[in-house]
């Protein structure tokens, strides 16, 4: 079965690890096939799979959020010959290895019509600002290419994708999964009072992570710090009670979650999906520009779930607004493929 996550931050590649370890466990063979650090991090945590890379849609991130919409417009030609491009390539994969079903993650040329082809997203509607009706009937159109559509939420109240994963009317073959995510709630001791989770495209991690270790200048707590990136160098403690990792595999992440009191992350829908299972106390701050993240964050903050700041704005100050929140209640995530008719044995 291939696996194919898109390389946008690294959410859409830890999603899919419950599906990789789902298709094992249903006696499957996943095939990874992706790009940059989405396909360095797949490799890493599942070392025996073989592995393909796929084009990178070479998208690009601005400083200014207020750009990214021009960034994004400017994208679109290589984006298209890279689909383009990707599609020859899984045709060719599809052969050579014998695949009975693909799993797109927002991978738009990852289907063929010689197999099952399965895509996932929780962004049926594409929030844009005034565009957003044009940019959610393009990518409707695309989900289109594929045989079913794998929502990442429940289909019913409550839930956390609210208009982004759900339609009143569509011709769409939706299945939703539930919440998705790679971790379990365990009862530990505390021992970080903050866990910083970096995550998302640059410039924007770069400049998140240079203005945190600012503002954590004078905290006195003990602080976890990970950085999101997959670089080989080793970052040095910046002061004893503040502790830096580049990344932390699957099982070191999920023990590092379940001992910190408070999470800081951007509000990712993988992110959120992760810290519901776990059920944490949370602090976020969206990407810049990014219409999805701050529609999620501003949904939690009005369900009394979670704060939020936008980037600019962050202080440490600003997180003594938790306790006015509840935090996530915890919630389960179990995957079983096998109720899915699109990969029933025949």
């Amino acid at each position: 079965m291939l696996v194919a996550p898109l390389n946008w931050g690294l959410g859409h590649a830890t999603r899919c690890i419950p599906i990789i370890n789902a298709l094992i466990k249903a006696n499957y063979e996943p095939i990874l096939a992706s790009d940059g650090a989405a396909l360095i991090l797949l490799q890493k945590e599942f070392p025996l799979l073989k592995s393909y890379t796929l084009p990178s849609y070479n998208i690009k991130y601005s400083k200014s959020g207020k750009n990214l919409k021009f960034k994004l417009l400017l994208s679109i030609p290589s984006v298209i010959a890279a689909v383009k491009k990707e599609h020859k390539i899984v045709a060719q994969i599809i052969k050579k290895e014998g695949i009975v079903g693909s799993i797109s993650d927002n991978r738009f040329g990852v289907y063929n019509s010689n197999i099952p082809a399965v895509y996932i997203t929780h962004q049926l509607t594409v929030l844009s600002g005034k565009t957003t009706g044009i940019t959610s009937k393009t990518h409707q159109k695309i989900i289109k290419n594929f045989d079913e559509c794998w929502v990442p939420d429940v289909e019913n109240e409550p839930n956390f994708s609210r208009n982004l994963g759900h339609l009143k009317i569509n011709d769409l073959n939706l299945k939703y999964l539930g919440i998705l995510s790679r971790f379990k709630s365990e009862k530990c001791a505390l021992k970080y009072d903050l866990l910083i989770v970096l995550s998302g495209p640059e410039p924007q991690r770069t400049l998140l992570e240079e203005k945190l270790l600012l503002e954590l200048k004078n905290y006195k707590g003990k602080v976890l710090f990970v950085r999101g990136t997959l670089e080989k160098k080793t970052i040095l403690e910046v002061s004893k009670n503040i502790q830096i990792k580049n990344y932390l595999l699957t099982e070191t992440l999920e023990k590092a979650l379940n001992e910190s009191e408070i999470i800081i992350a951007r509000s990712g829908y993988s992110t959120i999906m992760d810290l519901a299972v776990l059920g944490k106390k949370a602090f976020f701050i969206p990407t810049p520009g990014q219409f999805e993240q701050e529609y999620l964050a501003q949904t939690l903050k009005e369900k009394l779930i979670a704060p939020y700041s936008n980037q600019n704005d962050f202080s440490l100050e600003k997180l003594n607004e938790i306790v006015n929140y509840t935090g996530f209640k915890k919630t389960t995530s179990n995957i079983d493929l096998n109720h899915f008719l699109l990969f029933e044995r025949k």
